[in-house]
This record gives C-alpha cells, structure tokens and sequence, in this order.
C-alpha cells in the first residue's frame, strides 16, 4: 500500500487543467524554484529533486481561467508557484462559497474520493507545478519526509478553515475585513514578503462570498476603515495598514 493516505489529508482543494492552450513543459530545474522552500517539496535534497523534476509539469493559466469544476476526475495534484488562485463550492441554490486564497507555495488537487470536491480558478495569472496523483503517490512512498510536509501543510489548511468558520458565524462585517487583511499580512511575511502593504488579488466580490457578506457591505467596510485612518487603498489592488495595532484590536471586537 501507498505510504500516501489522502483520508489524513481531509478536503482541501480539487484541480484538473482544463485550459487546452496552456503551456506545459516538462524537465523542470527544480533546485531553483524560487518558492521551494514554501512547497512540500522542501524537505527533498538535490540528488532527490531529480525524481520530481522526472515527473513534473508546468502550467500556466491566465486570469479568470478554471483550473478545474467540482466533480471531475481528481487525476493531479498542482503545487503554486507563481500567482494567486481561489477555491469554492456552489451551493444548490447557485450562490457561491468561496473556500479558500492559495499563493506562491501552497497546494491543491488532493481528494477524499476520485473526484474533487471544488471548484479553483485562477485570479491573476499563475504558474503551477502539475504531478500526476499516482505518480506523486510514488514519490511520497520513497520519501516520508516529503509526505509529513504535505501532511503539515494540510493541518495548517484545516487551521485556516476553522478561523473562516469563526469568521461566517461570530464576527461583524468590520471585524471581518479586519481579520481578512491580518491573515492576508501573516501570509505575505510566511512567504518572505512584507507584510505591509497587503496585496488583494481577489475581487470586493470574492472577498464577501469567502467572508459571507455582500460586495456592497464589502465595499462599504472598506470605506469606512480608510475614513477611520484604519488603511489606506493603493493603486494596484494593495492596501496600506495604517494602524496594525487599532486593525488587530478590532479584529477582536475590541475597536471602532
């Protein structure tokens, strides 16, 4: 049996390349990947890169492109390494439930089943690494270490799902935002980034269907935050905390 047990792994994301036009290429320079350190192949040594770099692929896909839909066959995992992309769920009822931001070193493509269980498309445009299911398997079962840093990673997805479920049930609109932007800041410094000015990839309208608000009140927060000198919006879809202590007290409930 396979050293990998994608049961301990929960439901984290679904991928499948659908973009025909998108560019792979295999035989990767793996050692330089500028984000490995960030990916679960970090753990690996150079002569062990060489397996990874015998099996992976690169993709490109522009913004606004499906990565895959919810129910196709899960017959790869993808590693980003460039870009930002978002994960959701539609409900029966058509609204949408965004579940998740993924960035430089993050992944998706693991599932419970042999299908994935959401849907990801692309924000901006994004580079990822392509390892087929079975094939990443294999490696996993030659290296445990790579398969405990997938495993790590995945604990850390779930930490982040519990905080979205504080964050749809508990929380007001301003400690939403609040909330949203710090995590984002954490994010960027995890990824050896400042963590100041915030990058917002995502749409007012992605932001409210992954915080359970609407791209008005969405809108309106973020208003009302500049005018209580909170932040301050940047061209380029950036935002300036202006006051990361006031921003973290009203995250807690405890501000404005």
């Amino acid at each position: 049996m396979s050293a990998f047990d994608v049961s301990r792994i929960h439901d984290l994301g679904a991928a499948i390349p659908r973009d025909l036009n998108a560019r792979t290429s295999s035989g990767a320079p793996c050692g330089a990947c500028p984000v490995r350190g960030l990916t679960f192949c970090a753990p690996l040594e150079e002569r062990e890169l060489a397996e990874v770099a015998r099996i992976v692929k690169h993709l490109t896909i522009p913004a606004g492109q499906p990565l895959f839909d919810e129910g196709e066959p899960a017959r790869h995992v993808f590693s980003v390494t460039e870009g930002a992309m978002k994960v959701y769920k539609l409900l029966p009822d058509g609204r949408r439930q965004v579940t998740g931001f993924l960035f430089s070193g993050d992944f998706l493509g693991l599932a419970h089943n042999e299908s994935y269980a959401y849907s990801a498309e692309a924000m901006v445009g994004t580079s990822l690494c392509r390892f087929g299911r079975s094939e990443l398997e294999g490696l996993l079962e030659r290296f445990p270490q790579m398969e405990r840093r997938l495993l790590h990673m995945a604990s850390h997805e779930l930490a982040v799902a519990q905080d979205q479920m504080l964050l749809l049930g508990r929380k007001t609109a301003k400690e939403k935002i609040a909330s949203f932007l710090l995590m984002l800041s954490r994010r960027q410094e995890l990824r050896g980034q400042s963590a100041n000015p915030i990058a917002l990839p995502m749409s007012r309208t992605d932001i409210g269907d992954y915080l359970g608000l609407t791209t008005e009140t969405v809108s309106r927060t973020f208003t009302q935050l500049k005018t209580a000198g909170e932040i301050a919006l940047l061209s380029g879809n950036r935002v300036e905390v202006a006051d990361s202590g006031g921003l973290a007290r009203l995250a807690e409930g405890e501000g404005l």
